[in-house]
């Protein structure tokens, strides 16, 4: 362990973990990365890894109405005048726990002006052979119902060959189509006939994604919905998450700076479709002592 960074192992699969954001900074299978990592030490770039509450995605303006009330959070992507990825994914997080394979971190997310809710937010990582699983659990602490939806924010990597040439099979019937210039949410569409029908696994090609997808199907005895995403010279990474998130982001981390451009696929199961806040749609309406728990792993293929 070095300072601020917290390290688990078993069967294969290594992780490290930063006490800043309890973001997950690296991850491995046989020493294979499986998400794009980050240096010790270097600013968190572009959410990677980061826990993300108490909203996923972007809320634009800044502003909703919870039970009558207008509030508005700070806007922290301005080339979009929206508020993106919640409140705690750049804060401090106290550890409780470390053992060989398991790690326990928790933020108390004290109230403001913008989300005069309170939230006690514990976070759980843990490797076996099965995969790496995270659990995010959040209770209500205060007096008040909150408005609440989380997500996870890694940056999936299939093996060495370019992003463009990975095959993706995600069985999402629908996605929520934005608007080009904010990535404000219209309205659902189904993927027949579009470019983002992943229903059958085929390559991502040149294909822009920043969409979320929804309408997976379900089967009886397996709860968990999977990503596959595989590299053509045979390796690859899945992603699998329960029912408490309906909804997945997937973002081809299309970016201006060279080094950053599609070097990974973002991928994060939401309780909540992005601007739930403000339409409501699968949102968590957390009541004063009560608890929500989301789930997710990710493995080696």
């Amino acid at each position: 362990m070095t300072a601020g960074d917290y390290r688990i192992s078993e069967a294969g699969y290594n992780a490290a973990v930063t006490q800043h954001g309890a973001a997950v900074r690296m991850l491995t299978h046989e020493g294979r990365d499986l998400i794009v990592p980050f240096a010790l030490g270097e600013p968190m770039p572009d959410y990677r890894g980061a826990i993300i509450a108490p909203w996923p995605n972007r809320i634009p303006d800044g502003r909703y109405i919870f039970e009558g009330v207008e509030l508005r959070v700070p806007i922290n992507e301005p080339s979009r005048a929206a508020a993106l990825h919640g409140l705690v994914s750049y804060v401090p997080w106290t550890v409780l726990y470390h053992g060989g394979s398991n790690l326990g971190l928790q933020h108390r997310l004290r109230p403001s002006k913008g989300y005069p809710f309170e939230l006690l937010l514990d976070v759980s990582y843990s490797v076996d052979e099965s995969g790496f699983h995270t659990t995010v659990t959040a209770t209500n602490t205060g007096e008040h119902a909150a408005p609440y939806g989380t997500c996870p924010h890694p940056y999936l990597v299939a093996g060495t060959s370019p992003l463009d040439t990975w095959s993706l099979e995600l069985d999402a019937s629908s996605f929520l189509d934005v608007t080009p210039d904010r990535l404000i949410p219209l309205q659902r569409t189904s993927v027949d006939g579009t470019a983002f029908d992943y229903r059958r696994s085929r390559q991502l090609r040149r294909t822009a994604i920043d969409h979320a997808f929804t309408g997976f199907r379900t089967i009886p005895g397996e709860d968990d919905v999977c990503l596959q995403l595989w590299d053509p010279l045979g390796t690859g990474v899945a992603m699998s998450w329960g029912a408490a998130c309906p909804w997945v982001q997937l973002h081809t981390a299309d970016h201006e700076t060279p080094e950053r451009h599609r070097i990974g696929l973002a991928a994060e199961p939401m309780t909540c479709p992005p601007n739930a806040f403000n339409t409501g749609e699968d949102l968590v309406r957390l009541l004063p002592g009560t608890t929500h728990t989301a789930e997710w792993t990710i493995r080696a293929l």
